[in-house]
């Protein structure tokens, strides 16, 4: 009602200037013929005559109205340059500024609401440089000011900071235009002020922020760089540290741009995700899976049986796979193409300097142009104590551990209830293990949606794991009753027994050992970096698991090409790292997968949306595959098909998303998906059914009454 009514109120002020045809006062003739009568009134009152000047003034930039420019020649015919100045350049940013909030009060809410994930980077960009847009604006008058007062009110730009950012902005237009009113008699058009020639110099006036901004940008490389000596010439055009998915892709586009790379490497080629993680828990869930279905046969029309098979061999048929694999990031594969790998520890001695530390106790010094740090992250482990006494193991440790292990380990507390805690806990409780899964806060998979983590606790506790949630662990034992972890509930203590605990309750970036520290490069859990991945030197990059904000593979990579592209050809052009559309698989049974937005984060950010389901217990393929449990669900703009995010919650729901990750990235709707040919039967007709319940749910009702009346007349 407050806006309505602060509506209706513009509307009418508006009305009644063009009504009253007051827009006819504020032309030059008007201004010109009535000059000599105003002076008269100045001089008869000046303080009355000064206020009600401005206050009119403000009115009319409050509200858009045309005229401001003639005001502002008026000001200094009627007033003089410098009294003139003064009231008009207050006047001028007060009504810019109240207009600023009108906008802002009434369609800020509405515009982000609707519009905000692609405001997003706007609305980024206007927190941290917002300031010096407005301020290029203002020095440009070739852009409406009460545009600019309308569309930055719909940003995140501080109301101070709009104000006084006016207020300094237009001083210089606002001088000129006091100036040429001076000679207000003389003057017979607007044409000789708003001359191309002083177009021109407003605008190099306008671009002049940017200029001072590079300028600022050379200032800050060489304050930055001002203890370091450069050298004259280079071994390396980049060095990489780390060889895991962001360091094996970044040095091989190095590569394959011929520039002359060193890919360093601590531990084994292919880093945590070959070694332990995406690959070996695959391929134990691959194992435990089909135990499985040996186990519950009469699904499939078999009969029920009890699998035999020795853990020993499940575990070294994890290692057969990361074997397998390795060649594909082996040193031997990336010395071949092109890549100069050194086994040793890299520390940054400078921005152009890394020291190599072989096993064999040498050391080597290389300059580079640019470095790009890769050097993942490691598992953390709670501060409880009794933890080293008592032992546990990690994602990264336990394949190892466990390798010469007969039987799987018969009571298992795994501390955690992440998508790491939560593949584990099935896979060891499908092999026969009494799993205990330790989750302190209200639920498991926290960062999907409630009936998300509602399905994916029913499937784990259907496999026998027993899942504690706001449970928290207090400590660990090693007594005369073995080994344990004590966890409260509701002010309540508990003791878990275990055989073996296993810790996964996160990674942490990896930020010690190798320089940062010494160059005073920030970190925050990560390494900081910019929009292009640049650390506090421009030469030097972060990316993978070390950087976030995400910790997949596929974002390493995917950031790995920025990386690179930046550090070898930055100083001609730099791309902003893009995590617009970011894809992710929980590989538990049945798979949960996500792009883009679910219900829950909607909500958090006030994005309006639409939800489609489609449940999968309706397709013929997972009927057929008695997999038929799960769903599609699409959150989409109101009244759009456009696509805002995608959770599936089925078989292989990780290889159904590709599709809808395709569609995201390149603005292709539910209708594209839903005219797209789908092979029957198969399990991506989920995608396609999903779509068509979006359709369904938008079907133009009132034409399709008018159809039915027409084929009625047809039938006679």
């Amino acid at each position: 009602m407050k806006k309505l009514i602060i509506v209706v109120i513009i509307i009418g002020a508006i009305f009644g200037f063009f009504a009253l045809d007051l827009n006819q006062l504020l032309t030059l003739e008007s201004i010109k013929a009535r000059q000599a009568e105003f002076l008269l009134w100045r001089d008869k009152a000046p303080i009355m005559v000064s206020l009600g000047f401005f206050f009119i003034y403000v009115l009319v930039t409050a509200l858009s109205l045309p005229g401001a420019t003639i005001m502002t020649l008026a000001g200094g015919g009627f007033f003089g340059l410098v009294w003139g100045f003064v009231l008009i350049s207050f006047a001028s940013s007060i009504g810019a500024t109240l207009a600023f909030l009108v906008a802002r009060y009434l369609l800020r809410d509405w515009v982000q609401k609707r519009f905000g994930d692609r405001l997003e980077a706007i609305n980024k960009g206007v927190e941290r440089e917002g300031a010096l847009y407005l301020f290029s604006l203002r020095l440009v008058p070739i852009f409406p000011f009460f545009l600019i007062n309308i569309l930055m009110g719909l940003t995140p730009i501080k109301t101070f900071t709009y104000y006084w950012v006016s207020q300094v902005g237009m001083l210089a237009g606002t001088l000129v235009y006091i100036n040429a009113g001076t000679q207000l008699a003389k003057i017979d058009g607007l044409q000789g002020i708003v001359s191309p020639g002083l177009l021109l110099s407003f605008t190099l006036l306008g671009v002049f922020p940017i200029i001072a901004k590079k300028f600022n940008q050379w200032l800050t490389k060489r304050r930055v760089y001002s203890k370091w000596t450069k050298p004259k010439k280079f071994d390396r055009n980049l060095v990489v540290i780390g060889a895991g998915a962001a360091g094996l892709v970044s040095s091989y586009i190095a590569a394959a741009v011929k520039a002359k790379v060193t890919l360093v490497e601590a531990h084994k080629m292919g880093g945590d995700c070959l070694n332990f993680g995406c690959v070996p828990s695959k391929a134990l869930i691959k194992s435990a899976k089909l135990v499985h279905h040996i186990k519950n046969g009469g699904t499939y029309g078999l009969e029920d049986s009890q699998p035999s098979y020795s853990f020993r061999k499940v575990m070294e048929r994890v290692h057969q796979v990361i074997a397998t694999v390795e060649p594909h990031d082996s040193v031997e594969r990336y010395s071949g193409l092109g890549v100069e790998v050194l086994e040793g520890y890299a520390k940054v001695i400078d921005p152009w300097t890394v020291e190599i530390a072989f096993t064999s106790g040498e050391k080597r010094r290389l300059t580079t142009r640019s470095i790009i740090i890769a050097a993942g992250a490691r598992p953390f482990i709670p501060p409880l104590p009794g933890i080293e006494d008592s032992g546990y193991l990690t994602s990264d440790s336990l394949w190892e551990a466990l390798r010469s292990y007969d039987d799987v380990p018969k009571r298992l507390v795994i501390l955690g209830g992440g998508p790491i805690g939560c593949e584990l806990s099935q896979c060891f409780a499908r092999l026969g293990a009494e799993v205990t899964q330790i989750e302190r806060g209200a639920r498991i998979m926290s960062r999907e949606d409630v009936e998300v983590s509602e399905f994916a606790r029913a499937a784990l506790e259907k496999d026998g794991v027993t899942v504690l949630i706001e449970h928290g662990a207090v400590r660990c034992v090693n007594d005369h009753e073995g080994r344990a972890i004590i966890v409260v509930h509701q002010g309540v203590e508990r003791r878990v027994d275990y055989d073996v605990l296993i810790c996964a309750v996160g990674r942490s970036a990896r930020l010690t050992g190798y320089g940062l520290e010494e160059l005073g490069i920030a970190t925050d859990r990560t390494v900081v970096t910019g929009d292009y991945l640049e650390t506090l030197y421009p030469n030097i990059y972060a990316a993978g698991d070390v950087a976030g904000p995400y910790q997949f593979t596929h974002v390493a990579a995917h950031q790995a090409w920025y990386a690179a592209v930046n550090a070898l050809f930055g100083e001609w052009k730099m791309f902003k790292v893009d995590y617009s559309v970011v894809p992710w698989t929980t590989f538990i049974d049945p798979e949960v997968a996500r792009v883009g937005l679910n219900e829950q984060e909607a909500k958090a950010k006030s994005i309006a949306f639409e939800v489609t389901r489609f449940g999968i217990d309706d397709l013929d393929r997972a009927i057929a595959d008695s997999a038929a449990h799960g769903f599609v669900k699409i959150l989409t703009v109101p009244g759009k098909d456009r696509i805002l995010g995608v959770t599936i919650v089925g078989e292989h729901g990780g290889d159904l998303l590709a599709e809808f990750v395709l569609a995201m990235k390149h603005k292709l709707g539910l209708n594209d998906i839903l005219g797209t040919i789908h092979t029957y039967p198969t399990l991506s007709e989920a995608n396609k059914y999903a779509a068509g319940e979006w359709k369904r749910a938008h079907a133009p009702e009132r034409i399709l009454a008018w159809m039915e009346r027409y084929h009625t007349w047809k039938r006679g």
